[in-house]
């Protein structure tokens, strides 16, 4: 049994080879997607949303991250395990090595931290602490108030060529994955192709390293609303096993996402 890492992962994009993540905050669903063989489980504050039922991440605490994490890890055996640091977990640099070191003994091997440029000097901080990073830029949830709503960004000039910067300089200061959200595919081509580090999209085109959705939004039980970007698997194969398989086939043959679940 073949563990996933940071060093798997960026061979997968080396080798073109797509990688397939999902959100999972539990054992059961995490032991299911680890047997199908997903490379990425995100413990994703979005559980605000799809467990508390609440209408953005924002309510989300460390200590449920944690407890989410333990109950993934238990379940997941082969799969890298993220978990997100939520709203407010990372204002300064010392709360974030206090808060990623308690998500990292609750079995996460990375923390994602939502930001650019006011994250480096954090970010750094935490890679010389030993604490794997990824980053996570274009609509990030927890701006949800300073963006105005769930937006795409990215689509004038001049944010475009910030989040491309953005990007390198997050990778300049240690991250080794990068989330890019709702953010227009050639955009996201653009800082695939840029970084060497493995770029994941949700809402943000074919052309990224690997994809990533919700759970709860992959098998449309989601409590709110379906995302564009998204697809219910389980509507088109009647279980949950099925849609899983059917996720990864569609992600790895780069037939999903499609322009339909895109932004221009």
């Amino acid at each position: 049994m073949k563990k996933h890492n940071v060093t798997s992962l960026l061979k997968m994009k080396q080798a073109h080879e797509k990688i397939v993540a999902l959100t999972a905050y539990d054992a059961s669903f995490a032991q299911l997607f680890d047997q199908q063989n997903v490379e990425v489980i995100l413990i994703g504050d979005s559980l605000g949303m799809v467990l508390k039922g609440q209408e953005d991440t924002l309510s989300v605490s460390v200590k449920d991250i944690a407890y989410h994490t333990r109950c993934v890890r238990a379940g997941a055996k082969k799969a890298f395990v993220i978990a997100d640091m939520p709203f407010m977990s990372y204002p300064d640099a010392n709360s974030a090595y206090k808060n990623a070191a308690t998500l990292i003994r609750s079995g996460a091997s990375m923390v994602k931290l939502e930001g650019g440029e006011w994250l480096l000097n954090t970010v750094a901080g935490l890679v010389e602490r030993s604490v794997p990073v990824c980053g996570h830029l274009g609509l990030t949830p927890q701006s949800v108030h300073v963006l105005g709503g769930f937006k795409v960004q990215g689509r004038e000039q001049n944010q475009a060529e910030k989040l491309i910067n953005e990007a390198l300089a997050l990778e300049a200061a240690g991250i080794q994955l990068l989330v890019l959200e709702c953010v227009p595919s050639s955009l996201a081509k653009l800082i695939s192709e840029k970084l060497t580090i493995p770029v994941i999209g949700i809402g943000a085109g074919p052309h990224t390293d690997g994809q990533i959705l919700v759970m709860h939004d992959m098998l449309g039980v989601s409590a709110n609303y379906m995302p564009k970007f998204s697809k219910n698997y389980l509507n088109a194969t009647g279980s949950i096993s099925g849609s899983v398989k059917q996720y990864i086939s569609e992600v790895k043959s780069q037939t999903f996402p499609g322009p339909e679940h895109s932004f221009d």
